[in-house]
């Protein structure tokens, strides 16, 4: 049960990146001695590294892609709700839950469609002993973003703790459809599958 706590302390982090200095201007060279412009790498949308942590082939390459996926999912596009975030994180760290919950509320208010900022907030739910809260602040993160593979994991992991296995199971089988190398639910998996559609004669 400390796993879906563990996750958020992973990842509730500041992740505003300074924009590089611009390059001092050049003088200007001849046509023989012009070069074209060496052109940036384009990033992968955020489709494009889903569809390449579905076939990742081992547990390392999809825990890299996973870190760019959360950090993706940790930008707001608004550097106020970013910070009151990294804020709660401090407090969160703190272990000052109402603090964290009172800056998250304030993120919320900015970016309600933030599935990050719900699935952190019901996370600190969860260490205030609030299972209804967390489980509904977990739905309202799937609801925005149906491939947040962590909220889907503190979700089957709050059913477990109110031993509703069959739901946790299909919580957990979704994680694997998503991020099929996350080996700590593939344990999860093959250990109560067997319990929820029963063993196979």
């Amino acid at each position: 049960m400390r796993f879906f706590a563990s996750v958020l302390i992973l990842s509730l982090s500041c992740l505003s990146h300074p924009v590089g200095a611009q390059e001092p201007a050049r003088p200007r060279e001849s046509k023989e001695q012009a070069q074209p412009p060496q052109a940036r790498p384009r990033a992968s949308t955020l489709d494009e590294l889903f569809e390449r942590l579905g076939k990742a082939q081992s547990e390392r390459e999809a825990e890299g892609i996973a870190a760019l996926i959360e950090r993706r999912f940790a930008r707001s596009g608004s550097d106020t709700a970013d910070l009151l975030l990294n804020r709660a994180a401090e407090a969160f760290g703190k272990k000052d839950f109402p603090l964290a919950i009172e800056l998250i509320d304030r993120v919320l208010t900015l970016r309600p469609n933030w599935a990050e900022a719900w699935y952190k907030r019901a996370t600190v739910f969860y260490q205030l002993d609030d299972p209804v809260g967390a489980m509904a602040d977990l739905h309202r993160a799937i609801k925005i973003e149906p491939r947040h593979f962590n909220a889907w994991t503190g979700l089957g992991h709050i059913l477990m703790a109110s031993d509703d296995k069959a739901r946790a199971l299909a919580a957990y089988r979704r994680v694997l459809t998503i991020n099929p190398q996350m080996s700590d639910v593939k344990t999860i998996v093959s250990r109560l599958s067997p319990e929820v559609d029963g063993q196979d004669l």
